[in-house]
């Protein structure tokens, strides 16, 4: 794109997320709002900000016609889409509040969810997804209607099965009146996140309209966003990151969003909507990772040293940018190098990524050193669900990747007890629905809010050090971070996922769930059947995994040693109660799921492995 406009729209002016959307509608009615597949017609269509207004108008009808006042709470079960937004946006101009689920949540937390809240009405993406639901919730619940965005050939028979349940498509209006800003109070709830977390019940975070409004406004101060952007969105709009930066972001800068059709399309979904900007947490850059990387290994020996020649020459030409190093003369290789090897990366992104946040989780470094040494400017930011969610970014004039980026404008940042990053400013939430004691332990009473990560800042960036929470204390009082070694560790294309272990024990052990389809290949390559279950506990299996964990940790301390693994196959997920809805490792679940080979690890000493 040659050309770049600004088309910002004021925090005032807005005062709230819908009249953000009612003034983004008087400002630009005719440009692209949104894109996304229609599963029906299997093509593509976009909307206009007009189209949108239109829709939202018309769930407002529907609304209105349901026993709602404002202050109650609605939720949605979608997939990401224009009906999501037009359904959040007509919830918030009625002045409820809206509670989001994730989709592929199990049924009970989200039953839980409905209850917490006493949630009175529900839209849903089919009916199946309902039927699941359902079976949860029962009919003792305070949800008295749910919507069905999409018909299916069961819905008769539901909607003659259950008075609460209303099929949109049957339901939305042809035509309703011009959507119209209304009179709201910037401070009133407008929406509560449940916060996916890793022990215990999720706890309810209660944002409003003008924390998640501020947060965008001071994301632009640091990025800048422009008019002719287009955002590719595949993060669940339930995750606070997507909806804060990836949709009010967006109708605030007055940009187009593409909505991804899955994370398995991803790739080519790349390629057919070329972004300019993608938020994306560490998961969806460590994948890519891990296929780059794996197929270098398999290419002969020239292409292989000339990919890494392009990354180091491409990263020695970012800091040189940067003003963190000089000039030098392998420099002026980069022009070729670009051409034989990083726009071929490139191109696969789309060839015209400008921005590519990463948030949610720490990044690898190794991960950001290739990427932006392939010219793919990865910027890394913080937050939390309590901070709606943004406390941090990178600017990409001053990128530092092994920090968390420079604080939002108005946002204050101080560490205290045991280097605790400490945050307060506008984003921070109202407090927890219904737990004034767990408010009341995360914010202090001069409003600071007690994140639990320890951090150190310099020249005005944050480097996240440690979670508290999280640190292991061996049998000998040495403490262990065991996130950054997970993050090294998880880098081999053969590890899916992994939790280091050892606390209160005498050395450092793991849980590895091994890559499903990268096994048969090891497996064999080690003169044993992938298909026989005791070939997970071979010793020459745990012996080369032992190994390849340490070749991953060579750069850390001396503490970072494993002494044995418990192999696995099955991957912890969602639905099998191992990983929250964001795909954070719940520890303590696995260590409860796992406590048998836990304590086989540690009964005859660092010899072995088990499984």
């Amino acid at each position: 794109m040659n050309q770049w406009t600004e088309n910002l729209i004021s925090v005032d002016l807005a005062q709230t997320l819908d009249g953000l959307f009612v003034q983004r509608i008087k400002r630009t009615p005719d440009r692209v709002a949104y894109c996304s597949y229609n599963r029906t017609s299997k093509a593509w269509q976009e909307y206009s900000w007009r189209d949108m207004g239109e829709m939202i108008a018309r769930w407002q009808v529907v609304l209105s016609k349901e026993p709602l006042k404002p202050g109650d709470r609605v939720a949605l079960s979608l997939r990401n889409s224009p009906e999501w937004v037009a359904f959040d946006q007509a919830c918030l101009g009625l002045g409820l509040v809206v509670v989001p689920l994730y989709t592929d949540d199990r049924p009970d937390n989200i039953a839980y969810i409905l209850e917490d809240a006493a949630v009175k009405l529900l839209l849903v993406q089919d009916g199946s997804r309902w039927k699941r639901l359902a079976s949860a919730i029962g009919y003792n619940s305070t949800v008295h209607r749910v919507f069905i965005q999409d018909s299916g050939a069961d819905d008769a028979a539901l909607l003659a099965s259950d008075k609460r349940v209303r099929c949109v498509d049957d339901t939305l209006p042809a035509e309703a009146p011009v959507l119209q800003q209304r009179s709201g109070n910037p401070h009133k709830l407008a929406s509560i996140v449940y916060t996916s977390g890793t022990t215990g019940r999720p706890k309810g975070v209660m944002l409003s309209h003008h924390n998640m409004l501020s947060i965008a406004h001071a994301s632009i101060t640091v990025i800048d966003c422009y008019q002719e952007d287009i955002f590719l969105s595949f993060l669940p709009l339930s995750h606070t990151l997507e909806r804060t930066a990836g949709y009010y972001l967006p109708v605030m800068t007055g940009s187009s969003v593409a909505y991804s059709r899955s994370i398995g399309q991803l790739a080519e979904d790349l390629t057919l909507m070329r972004p300019t900007v993608m938020i994306a947490v560490p998961r969806i850059f460590e994948r890519v990772y891990g296929r780059i990387t794996d197929q270098i290994a398999k290419r002969p020996v020239l292409p292989r040293k000339l990919f890494h020649l392009a990354v180091r020459t491409g990263w020695s030409r970012f800091q040189h940018e940067q003003g963190r190093s000089g000039w030098r003369p392998s420099l002026l290789l980069w022009p070729i190098l670009d051409k034989l090897v990083a726009s071929k990366v490139t191109a696969r992104l789309g060839g015209r990524l400008r921005i590519a946040v990463s948030g949610g989780a720490a990044l690898s470094p190794d991960i950001a050193q290739l990427f932006i040494g392939l010219g793919i400017p990865i910027l890394q930011g913080y937050g939390l669900t309590e901070t709606s969610p943004v406390v941090s970014v990178n600017p990409l004039e001053d990128n530092d990747p092994g920090s968390v980026g420079v604080p939002l404008r108005g946002v204050e940042v101080s560490t205290g007890l045991d280097d605790e990053l400490l945050v307060r400013g506008p984003g921070v939430m109202l407090g927890y629905w219904n737990n004034h004691a767990a408010t009341a332990k995360i914010i202090d009473s001069d409003g600071w809010l007690h994140t639990g990560d320890q951090a150190r800042i310099e020249n005005n960036h944050i480097y996240i050090t440690g979670r508290i929470k999280d640190i292991l204390v061996l049998s000998n009082g040495e403490k262990v971070p065991p996130s950054d070694m997970e993050l090294a560790i998880a880098l081999d294309p053969l590890v899916e996922q992994v939790m280091v272990v050892g606390e209160g024990r005498p050395y450092l052990s793991a849980l590895v769930v091994l890559e499903a389809d990268s096994w048969p290949g090891f497996a064999q390559d080690c003169g044993l059947d992938p298909m026989s279950r005791e070939t997970l506990q071979h010793s020459q299996v745990v012996s080369a995994i032992l190994q390849r964990i340490k070749l991953a940790l060579k750069h850390f301390p001396g503490y970072a040693k494993i002494r044995r693994v418990t192999l696995q196959l099955e991957p912890w997920t969602v639905d099998n109660g191992l990983l929250t809805p964001t795909l954070k490792v719940k520890r303590a679940r696995v260590l409860k799921r796992f406590e048998q080979e836990v304590a086989a690890m540690y009964d005859d000493g660092p010899t072995q492995g088990k499984r």
